[in-house]
Formats: structure tokens, sequence, C-alpha cells
């Protein structure tokens, strides 16, 4: 199960939504931030959660929104699998480790300028998830939210610290 149902299942554990509230949710938590949720893909996938019983249409047509509950079913699934999110390390899939493989195939010069751009790049991203934790909280999402913007910052700054020594480490030709 993907992210995004867990997700849209978490978010309709406390009562029925529409589609809107369900984004106005998951953009509150800052899942832009750490949880790679396609909001387009809202609908979509709760019209799917709905064919497979997970999910129920308590409310239809009102002003063209469904309203969405979570089943008994949905509720032992997204049980199940928050339980296998705690205990399970799964891979991180990023598309920046396939570029760290073929690092060779670039000359110096280029490899140079695009690790200083990507540490640009993760600057600005620390920096602007530090100040979603400082905004979000006016709106009131629940404190531990910010544990997942937290999480994200730091392993920005790893990636960040890594890129900043390798980056070296190509300036004095011994990488690649």
């Amino acid at each position: 199960m993907s992210s995004t149902r867990v997700l849209l299942l978490g978010v309709l554990f406390d009562g029925p939504l529409h589609g809107y509230e369900i984004r106005r949710r998951l953009e509150l938590m800052g899942t832009q931030h750490w949880a790679n949720v396609a909001y387009g893909s809202i609908y979509h996938g709760l019209g799917k959660m709905a064919d497979e019983g997970l999910l129920e249409r308590v409310e239809e047509g009102k002003g063209g929104k469904t309203v969405y509950a979570i089943t008994d079913i949905g509720r032992a699934e997204f049980r199940r699998q928050l339980m296998s999110n705690w205990w399970e390390i799964k891979p991180i899939v990023d598309p920046f480790q396939v570029a760290l493989t073929f690092m060779d195939r670039l000359e110096p010069s280029e490899l140079k300028s695009a690790m200083e751009a990507r540490a640009a790049q993760l600057r600005f991203a620390v920096e602007m998830t530090q100040r979603a934790i400082g905004a979000k909280a006016g709106f009131g999402a629940p404190r531990h939210i910010d544990e997942c913007l937290r999480l994200n910052i730091l392993q920005l700054q790893a990636q960040l610290t890594w890129v900043d020594e390798a980056t070296e480490k190509v300036r004095n030709g011994t990488l690649p």
C-alpha cells in the first residue's frame, strides 16, 4: 500500500471528509515536504479505495463533492500498514543515488557544477522546511507533525554534508 493511501486512510480515521478537506489536512501536515503526495491523485485514490471497500461514499453530489468515510476494513488495513511502516525498514528510492552511480561519466567540471548546484538546492530546502515548521504552528496542525519535518531536515542536512565533502574530493581529484 502506498504512503498516499495510508495518509488518506489516516486522515479519514477521525471522521468523514470530502477530497478538498483531505487535501487541506495533508497540506497542513506538510506532507509535500516528506511524503511525496501527488495532490492530483487524491480523488483517484479515494474512488479506488471506495471500490475496494476500504472507504465508503457517505454523501454524494452536494456541490459536486463526495464525502468519504473509512470502513471497518479500511481501519484494519490502516492499522496493519501503520504497524508495518513502524517495524519494517524499506529502501528509500532516490534518483540521486542513480546519478551517483554514474558520476564517473561526467567531466570533472560538470560534476563539480552539478554538486555545487545540488548543495545550493539542499540549503534552500532546509531553510524552507524550517520555515514550514514555524508557519504550520498557527494553523492548528498537531505538534507531532513537526517530527516529520525535523526528520526531513536532518536527511537533507546529511545529504548536504555528503555533497560538500564529495565536492571537495572532486576539486582535489580524488573523486571519482
